[in-house]
């Protein structure tokens, strides 16, 4: 039945009410702070911080000609294909493995997503234990192996890899839990017919749950990419960006230029934010054009 003029009237200011509480919160959090990143982009600031001059682009043009900006972005890139990549391999590697039974399987799937629980601070400060070149447990594996031991988090050659290492282990829980969620819902219909043919357990993996399990590995490397994109604790409480700048991400970038040991530059920090925000659209642009081809949609 079409409802009258009047009627109509009162569901779509009945939805505008319902959405009213959303709207607030997008706009506080979310819309605000960004148009007031897009103003600060293009003022000066006082030595308070505060804006006191329009300066048009020239915040944005500093930004791309300082000699950093190739240096800190190469840094984000090497950080993102040291993160994403392995945490979803070892994930679907573990998620396939529990597929089967084995014993204590709920303990081991507590055990595998029990990361997930962890706050970035908390892994931070466990990993800085673990990485501790005197009572670290990875330098007495080193040191085990008949190898010297390692500066983890001091030196230029390891560092980053050390906070890969704490990123992959923070986003494993979550990458097992979607995946297994995802190996869930093939048909199992499918793995019978293939058992039938005499396919084994890796030939099923490859050619049947893979493929179905597609969307949720896209998904995936979405976000997971937007994530590295944007980490900055574990980089914080880690290394502080260091040494000389090799773990200096996008993110950490910003924070140095507009906060870190009392600075306030703010319209530099902004205009930086901004080409952050450009690079995540611009990645995530690529990937919907290139791998979302490969998406299998049932």
């Amino acid at each position: 039945m079409r409802l009258s003029r009047p009627g109509l009237a009162r569901e779509r200011a009945l939805g505008l009410a319902l959405l009213l509480p959303s709207l607030a919160v997008f706009g506080m959090f979310l819309f605000w702070p960004l148009a007031r990143t897009f103003q600060l982009s293009t003022t000066g600031q006082d030595l308070f911080g505060r804006a006191n001059r329009s300066v048009g682009l020239a915040n944005f043009r500093a930004v791309l000609a300082d000699p950093e900006f190739g240096r800190v972005l190469g840094v984000t890139a090497g950080y993102v294909l040291l993160t994403v990549l392995p945490s979803i391999l070892l994930a679907l590697l573990l998620a396939l493995l529990l597929q089967h039974p084995l014993a204590g399987l709920r303990i081991l799937r507590s055990a595998f997503a029990m990361p997930f629980a962890y706050s970035v601070a908390a892994a931070s400060v466990v990993f800085a234990a673990l990485f501790n070149p005197a009572i670290g447990i990875a330098n007495y594996l080193v040191t085990s192996l008949g190898f010297a031991p390692v500066n983890w988090l001091t030196s230029p050659g390891t560092a980053l890899l050390s906070i890969a290492i704490t990123t992959i282990w923070m986003s494993l829980g979550y990458n097992m839990l979607v995946l297994l969620a995802g190996i869930g819902g093939v048909d199992e219909q499918l793995y019978e017919a293939a058992r039938l043919d005499g396919a084994g357990t890796v030939r099923i993996a490859w050619s049947i749950t893979v493929p179905l399990i597609t969307p949720t590995l896209f998904f995936l490397v979405v976000v997971d990419t937007i994530t590295a994109l944007q980490s900055f604790g574990q980089i914080h409480l880690l290394t502080r960006g260091g040494p000389t700048g090799h773990t200096t991400t996008l993110v950490y970038w910003i924070y140095h230029t507009a906060f870190a040991d009392g600075a306030t530059d703010y319209g530099t920090g902004s205009a930086q934010a901004i080409v952050l925000l450009a690079v995540v659209i611009a990645v995530t642009a690529i990937q919907f054009g290139v791998l979302e081809r490969k998406v299998f949609y049932r």
